[in-house]
């Protein structure tokens, strides 16, 4: 129900209208607060006025802004009832933020495993460019899918037999460590 750029955020207690949202920051170019004069039950809050994670909500998605997630934010999810955070850029979680929700319930998705689709779908759009073959949107979209479902089961898999079970933070790192460790091996280059 909550959507904010770095001027501020709306809560639109009707739901983000993703045809609104798309017409304010893609078509014109606006800031978010003019997403609230186009939907009349949303409410504009400017970034100096209140934080958007003081929003109780279910799974928060920081996104884009580097840091953007401090530890008192982390700390008013925990205590709204938050019970997943997945980062959609690098790093928007201070390490404060990630300490204190990894010694939380919270299930954290980290940027590397979460924020992996972007690049997938460029590797996907490389290889279609390659083979000049034309994909339909659904195809790609099955083909991501599928992807993000091994990262998954690659992070979950890695953290269990690392005596982590159910931390995605280490099971990314080390499963993203051990693909680098094994390719510069496999190049000679360890």
């Amino acid at each position: 129900i909550t959507v904010s750029d770095s001027s501020g955020f709306v809560v639109d207690e009707d739901g983000i209208d993703v045809a609104t949202l798309k017409e304010v920051k893609e078509v014109r170019r606006e800031r978010i607060s003019e997403y609230s004069k186009l939907r009349p039950n949303a409410t504009f809050y400017a970034r100096t006025e209140r934080s958007v994670w003081e929003v109780p909500c279910t799974v928060a998605l920081p996104c884009a802004t580097q840091n953007e997630l401090p530890e008192e934010g982390a700390q008013t999810l925990i205590r709204n009832g938050v019970l997943a955070v997945a980062e959609g850029a690098n790093m928007p979680t201070t390490p404060e933020a990630l300490r204190t929700l990894q010694h939380s319930d919270v299930l954290f998705g980290p940027g590397k495993a979460a924020n992996a689709g972007g690049v997938a779908t460029s590797a996907l759009e490389m290889e279609q460019n390659q083979s000049r073959n034309r994909w339909a949107f659904e195809k790609t979209e099955k083909r991501l899918e599928q992807i993000m479902i091994n990262i998954h089961a690659t992070c979950a898999q890695t953290a269990e037999e690392y005596g982590f079970p159910g931390d995605y933070v280490r099971g990314a790192n080390i499963a993203g460590f051990q693909r680098v460790a094994d390719a510069m091996m496999a190049q000679g280059i360890i």
